[in-house]
């Protein structure tokens, strides 16, 4: 049953439900794992993090700085909203995943801001070296990226839980032999 004057979700088969659910579990079987801050999404997340890089920078050198990262929560987020209008629950869900996993290694890279240990791709300027050092915030680095870090999982598990509350309601109310 859906909300009124809202659409029905998409239908979901309960082998994608759980096909789902083991992708969500065992991803976050990798992050918790994860030792160096570097999970298995963020090859594609640098990608667009480096072409926002370059899209932000008419921007002024600031919005160029802040544009990777900017990017690389707006695409994951454009995809949200996409799947939300078409009324795809898995794609919102993935999407919604997606968005916040980029936390983790936003996170891991605000809290390298002073150290600099992590590898830089492009010019070598350490992004939230300068946007925290313009902003006063240098010596917060780790809090805020330790911050930032907290706040990915608590998306994930939420996405998580939202997709199996929701997917689950739907295989509830759908005849038997749709299934």
């Amino acid at each position: 049953m859906d909300e009124p004057g809202h659409e029905a979700w998409q239908p979901i088969s309960r082998p994608a439900y759980v096909g789902w659910l083991v992708f969500f579990g065992l991803f976050l079987l990798h992050a918790a794992t994860d030792e160096d801050g570097y999970l298995l999404l963020d090859h594609v997340n640098l990608i667009i993090h480096e072409a926002g890089h370059l899209f932000f920078s008419g921007f002024g050198f600031t919005m160029g700085i802040f544009g990777g990262t900017l990017a690389q929560l707006l695409v994951p987020a454009l995809l949200v909203l996409h799947f939300v209008r078409q009324r795809h629950l898995s794609g919102t869900a993935f999407a919604a995943f997606w968005f916040f996993e980029n936390f983790f290694y936003v996170g891991w890279y605000m809290a390298d801001a002073r150290s600099q240990a992590l590898p830089l791709v492009g010019s070598g300027e350490h992004d939230w070296e300068i946007l925290f050092g313009q902003w006063g915030l240098l010596v917060h680095d780790r809090t805020i990226g330790g911050l930032t870090r907290l706040l990915g999982w608590f998306g994930l598990l939420a996405v998580v839980a939202w997709f199996a509350w929701a997917a689950r309601r739907h295989l509830r109310t759908k005849p038997v032999w749709l299934e």
